[in-house]
Protein backbone atom coordinates (compact mmCIF):
# COMPACT_ATOMS: atom_id res chain seq x y z
CA UNK A 1 0.00 0.00 0.00
CA UNK A 2 1.34 3.44 -0.92
CA UNK A 3 0.51 7.06 -0.13
CA UNK A 4 1.81 9.37 -2.83
CA UNK A 5 2.06 13.11 -2.10
CA UNK A 6 -1.09 12.91 -0.01
CA UNK A 7 -2.57 16.00 1.60
CA UNK A 8 -5.72 16.61 3.61
CA UNK A 9 -7.61 19.69 4.66
CA UNK A 10 -11.19 20.24 5.78
CA UNK A 11 -13.18 22.68 3.68
CA UNK A 12 -12.19 24.49 0.50
CA UNK A 13 -10.25 27.16 2.39
CA UNK A 14 -9.44 25.30 5.58
CA UNK A 15 -5.86 24.94 6.79
CA UNK A 16 -3.89 21.94 5.63
CA UNK A 17 -3.70 19.23 8.28
CA UNK A 18 -1.27 17.12 6.24
CA UNK A 19 0.81 17.87 3.12
CA UNK A 20 3.08 15.90 0.81
CA UNK A 21 2.78 12.61 2.70
CA UNK A 22 4.65 9.78 1.05
CA UNK A 23 4.52 6.38 2.77
CA UNK A 24 5.01 2.78 1.78
CA UNK A 25 3.22 0.23 3.95
CA UNK A 26 4.28 -3.29 2.94
CA UNK A 27 2.23 -6.38 3.74
CA UNK A 28 3.19 -8.21 6.91
CA UNK A 29 4.49 -5.10 8.67
CA UNK A 30 3.81 -3.38 11.98
CA UNK A 31 3.91 0.42 11.68
CA UNK A 32 3.85 2.87 14.59
CA UNK A 33 2.72 6.49 14.17
CA UNK A 34 3.82 9.05 16.75
CA UNK A 35 3.35 12.78 17.20
CA UNK A 36 2.06 15.37 19.60
CA UNK A 37 -1.59 15.92 20.39
CA UNK A 38 -3.31 17.63 17.46
CA UNK A 39 -0.45 17.01 15.06
CA UNK A 40 -2.58 15.09 12.55
CA UNK A 41 -2.02 11.49 13.64
CA UNK A 42 -5.72 10.60 13.60
CA UNK A 43 -6.19 12.29 10.22
CA UNK A 44 -3.35 10.19 8.82
CA UNK A 45 -4.89 6.98 10.20
CA UNK A 46 -8.29 7.84 8.73
CA UNK A 47 -6.67 8.37 5.34
CA UNK A 48 -4.80 5.07 5.58
CA UNK A 49 -8.00 3.24 6.57
CA UNK A 50 -10.06 4.86 3.82
CA UNK A 51 -12.42 6.61 6.22
CA UNK A 52 -11.39 9.97 4.73
CA UNK A 53 -10.34 10.68 1.16
CA UNK A 54 -7.21 12.72 0.43
CA UNK A 55 -7.66 16.29 -0.74
CA UNK A 56 -4.62 15.87 -2.95
CA UNK A 57 -2.38 12.98 -3.97
CA UNK A 58 -3.44 9.35 -4.16
CA UNK A 59 -3.49 6.15 -2.12
CA UNK A 60 -3.05 2.82 -3.90
CA UNK A 61 -2.89 -0.83 -2.93
CA UNK A 62 -5.24 -0.74 0.06
CA UNK A 63 -6.26 -4.31 0.97
CA UNK A 64 -9.87 -5.28 0.26
CA UNK A 65 -10.53 -6.08 3.89
CA UNK A 66 -9.61 -3.05 5.96
CA UNK A 67 -10.59 -2.53 9.61
CA UNK A 68 -10.37 0.58 11.76
CA UNK A 69 -10.74 1.21 15.49
CA UNK A 70 -11.30 4.89 16.34
CA UNK A 71 -10.29 6.47 19.62
CA UNK A 72 -14.01 6.93 20.44
CA UNK A 73 -16.38 4.12 19.56
CA UNK A 74 -19.96 5.18 18.63
CA UNK A 75 -21.69 3.01 21.22
CA UNK A 76 -25.23 4.41 20.84
CA UNK A 77 -26.21 2.06 18.00
CA UNK A 78 -29.40 -0.07 17.93
CA UNK A 79 -27.65 -3.45 18.28
CA UNK A 80 -26.64 -5.92 20.92
CA UNK A 81 -22.90 -6.57 21.08
CA UNK A 82 -23.27 -9.91 19.29
CA UNK A 83 -25.75 -8.55 16.78
CA UNK A 84 -23.46 -5.66 15.89
CA UNK A 85 -20.47 -7.92 15.35
CA UNK A 86 -22.50 -10.40 13.30
CA UNK A 87 -23.85 -7.58 11.15
CA UNK A 88 -20.36 -6.21 10.47
CA UNK A 89 -19.07 -9.70 9.76
CA UNK A 90 -21.74 -10.03 7.06
CA UNK A 91 -20.77 -6.62 5.66
CA UNK A 92 -17.16 -7.83 5.48
CA UNK A 93 -18.11 -10.91 3.49
CA UNK A 94 -18.66 -13.63 6.10
CA UNK A 95 -21.68 -15.91 6.07
CA UNK A 96 -24.22 -15.43 8.85
CA UNK A 97 -23.27 -18.56 10.80
CA UNK A 98 -19.54 -17.87 10.52
CA UNK A 99 -20.01 -14.23 11.48
CA UNK A 100 -22.03 -15.18 14.58
CA UNK A 101 -19.47 -17.81 15.60
CA UNK A 102 -16.54 -15.43 15.24
CA UNK A 103 -18.45 -12.72 17.09
CA UNK A 104 -18.84 -15.01 20.08
CA UNK A 105 -15.20 -16.12 19.93
CA UNK A 106 -13.82 -12.59 19.90
CA UNK A 107 -16.12 -11.42 22.69
CA UNK A 108 -14.95 -14.33 24.81
CA UNK A 109 -11.33 -13.67 23.96
CA UNK A 110 -11.59 -10.08 25.16
CA UNK A 111 -13.48 -11.07 28.29
CA UNK A 112 -16.85 -9.68 27.15
CA UNK A 113 -18.72 -12.89 26.38
CA UNK A 114 -21.30 -12.25 29.08
CA UNK A 115 -22.31 -9.02 27.31
CA UNK A 116 -23.15 -10.70 24.00
CA UNK A 117 -26.87 -9.96 24.35
CA UNK A 118 -26.44 -6.52 25.94
CA UNK A 119 -27.42 -3.41 24.00
CA UNK A 120 -24.38 -1.36 22.95
CA UNK A 121 -25.82 1.75 24.59
CA UNK A 122 -25.88 -0.08 27.95
CA UNK A 123 -22.24 -1.16 27.90
CA UNK A 124 -19.53 0.51 29.96
CA UNK A 125 -16.79 2.40 28.12
CA UNK A 126 -14.37 -0.48 28.62
CA UNK A 127 -16.82 -3.10 27.34
CA UNK A 128 -17.71 -0.90 24.37
CA UNK A 129 -14.02 -0.70 23.50
CA UNK A 130 -13.82 -4.50 23.57
CA UNK A 131 -16.62 -4.63 21.01
CA UNK A 132 -14.78 -2.00 18.94
CA UNK A 133 -11.59 -4.04 18.73
CA UNK A 134 -13.54 -7.28 18.17
CA UNK A 135 -15.33 -5.84 15.13
CA UNK A 136 -11.98 -4.91 13.60
CA UNK A 137 -10.55 -8.40 13.98
CA UNK A 138 -13.36 -10.85 13.32
CA UNK A 139 -12.96 -11.00 9.51
CA UNK A 140 -9.15 -11.21 9.40
CA UNK A 141 -8.38 -7.81 7.81
CA UNK A 142 -5.45 -7.33 5.48
CA UNK A 143 -5.05 -3.82 6.91
CA UNK A 144 -5.75 -3.08 10.58
CA UNK A 145 -5.66 0.56 11.73
CA UNK A 146 -5.74 1.23 15.48
CA UNK A 147 -6.13 4.77 16.86
CA UNK A 148 -5.33 4.38 20.58
CA UNK A 149 -7.43 1.21 20.57
CA UNK A 150 -5.93 0.04 23.88
CA UNK A 151 -7.41 3.01 25.78
CA UNK A 152 -10.11 1.87 28.19
CA UNK A 153 -9.23 -1.83 28.01
CA UNK A 154 -8.34 -3.79 31.12
CA UNK A 155 -4.97 -5.52 31.41
CA UNK A 156 -6.18 -8.86 30.08
CA UNK A 157 -7.85 -7.30 27.05
CA UNK A 158 -4.79 -5.16 26.28
CA UNK A 159 -2.65 -8.29 26.28
CA UNK A 160 -5.13 -10.02 23.97
CA UNK A 161 -5.02 -7.07 21.57
CA UNK A 162 -1.20 -7.16 21.59
CA UNK A 163 -1.40 -10.85 20.72
CA UNK A 164 -4.00 -10.26 18.00
CA UNK A 165 -1.79 -7.59 16.40
CA UNK A 166 1.13 -10.02 16.27
CA UNK A 167 -1.14 -12.66 14.73
CA UNK A 168 -2.31 -10.29 12.00
CA UNK A 169 1.25 -9.37 11.08
CA UNK A 170 2.33 -13.03 11.10
CA UNK A 171 -0.58 -13.81 8.76
CA UNK A 172 0.68 -11.22 6.27
CA UNK A 173 -1.51 -8.30 7.33
CA UNK A 174 -0.39 -4.71 7.81
CA UNK A 175 -1.08 -3.09 11.17
CA UNK A 176 -0.78 0.68 11.63
CA UNK A 177 -1.24 2.00 15.15
CA UNK A 178 -1.07 4.96 17.51
CA UNK A 179 -0.81 4.49 21.25
CA UNK A 180 0.14 6.97 23.97
CA UNK A 181 2.14 4.34 25.86
CA UNK A 182 5.68 4.15 24.37
CA UNK A 183 6.01 0.64 25.82
CA UNK A 184 3.22 -0.66 23.61
CA UNK A 185 4.75 -3.30 21.31
CA UNK A 186 8.12 -1.69 22.01
CA UNK A 187 10.87 -2.89 19.71
CA UNK A 188 8.44 -4.82 17.49
CA UNK A 189 7.57 -2.18 14.88
CA UNK A 190 9.05 -2.64 11.41
CA UNK A 191 8.75 1.10 10.76
CA UNK A 192 7.88 4.26 12.67
CA UNK A 193 6.71 7.61 11.38
CA UNK A 194 6.30 10.89 13.23
CA UNK A 195 3.66 13.47 12.31
CA UNK A 196 4.89 17.00 12.91
CA UNK A 197 3.65 20.35 11.58
CA UNK A 198 1.59 18.69 8.87
CA UNK A 199 4.45 16.58 7.58
CA UNK A 200 5.40 12.96 8.16
CA UNK A 201 9.01 12.00 8.75
CA UNK A 202 10.59 8.60 9.06
CA UNK A 203 11.90 7.17 12.31
CA UNK A 204 13.71 3.87 12.82
CA UNK A 205 12.60 1.75 15.80
CA UNK A 206 15.35 0.95 18.28
CA UNK A 207 17.82 3.45 16.85
CA UNK A 208 18.83 6.85 18.28
CA UNK A 209 17.90 9.87 16.20
CA UNK A 210 20.15 12.87 15.61
CA UNK A 211 17.06 15.04 16.02
CA UNK A 212 14.12 14.36 18.30
CA UNK A 213 10.93 16.28 18.96
CA UNK A 214 10.15 17.74 22.37
CA UNK A 215 6.79 19.10 23.48
CA UNK A 216 6.30 22.22 25.62
CA UNK A 217 3.08 22.34 27.64
CA UNK A 218 2.03 25.43 29.59
CA UNK A 219 -0.62 24.66 32.22
CA UNK A 220 -2.06 26.01 35.45
CA UNK A 221 -4.37 25.20 38.34
CA UNK A 222 -5.96 21.89 39.11
CA UNK A 223 -5.47 19.21 41.74
CA UNK A 224 -2.07 18.01 42.97
CA UNK A 225 -0.42 15.77 40.42
CA UNK A 226 0.74 12.22 41.18
CA UNK A 227 4.38 11.22 41.28
CA UNK A 228 5.82 9.62 38.17
CA UNK A 229 4.19 11.71 35.44
CA UNK A 230 4.39 10.18 31.93
CA UNK A 231 7.74 10.77 30.27
CA UNK A 232 9.37 12.16 33.48
CA UNK A 233 8.91 15.75 32.25
CA UNK A 234 11.05 18.69 33.23
CA UNK A 235 9.16 21.69 34.59
CA UNK A 236 9.63 25.29 35.67
CA UNK A 237 7.41 28.02 36.98
CA UNK A 238 6.27 30.62 34.48
CA UNK A 239 6.10 34.34 35.37
CA UNK A 240 2.28 34.36 35.31
CA UNK A 241 1.71 31.50 37.74
CA UNK A 242 1.71 28.80 35.07
CA UNK A 243 3.90 25.71 35.02
CA UNK A 244 5.89 24.95 31.88
CA UNK A 245 6.47 21.24 31.23
CA UNK A 246 8.95 19.81 28.76
CA UNK A 247 8.65 16.18 27.61
CA UNK A 248 9.59 14.01 24.64
CA UNK A 249 6.86 14.21 22.02
CA UNK A 250 6.14 10.48 22.31
CA UNK A 251 4.89 11.09 25.87
CA UNK A 252 3.01 14.34 25.27
CA UNK A 253 -0.44 12.78 24.80
CA UNK A 254 -0.10 10.79 28.02
CA UNK A 255 1.11 13.85 29.96
CA UNK A 256 -1.80 15.91 28.63
CA UNK A 257 -4.23 13.22 29.78
CA UNK A 258 -2.70 13.25 33.27
CA UNK A 259 -2.97 17.05 33.49
CA UNK A 260 -6.54 17.14 32.23
CA UNK A 261 -7.54 14.30 34.55
CA UNK A 262 -6.34 16.47 37.45
CA UNK A 263 -8.41 19.43 36.12
CA UNK A 264 -5.42 21.47 34.98
CA UNK A 265 -6.00 24.16 32.34
CA UNK A 266 -3.83 23.89 29.22
CA UNK A 267 -2.73 27.32 27.95
CA UNK A 268 -0.30 26.33 25.24
CA UNK A 269 1.11 23.29 23.46
CA UNK A 270 4.06 23.55 21.11
CA UNK A 271 6.90 21.40 19.80
CA UNK A 272 10.51 21.95 18.84
CA UNK A 273 13.30 19.87 17.35
CA UNK A 274 16.05 19.04 19.82
CA UNK A 275 19.51 17.90 18.79
CA UNK A 276 20.71 14.70 20.48
CA UNK A 277 22.72 15.48 23.57
CA UNK A 278 20.63 18.51 24.58
CA UNK A 279 18.14 18.38 27.46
Amino acid sequence: MNLERVGRRYGLRGPWVLREVGLGLPAGSLVRITGTNGSGKSTLLRLVAGIDAPTEGRITGRPRRTAYVPERFPAALPFTASGYLTHLGRVQGLGRAEAATRAGEWLERFGAGRFADTQLAELSKGSSQKVAVAQALLAGPGLLVLDEAWTGLDTGAREQLDRAVRERVAAGGTVVFVDHDPRRLAGEADAAFTVEAGRVRTGTPGRDQDVRTRARIVASGGSPLPDGLPGSPSYEQGPDGTTVYGVDAAHSDALLRALLAASWHIHELSTEAIRAGRV
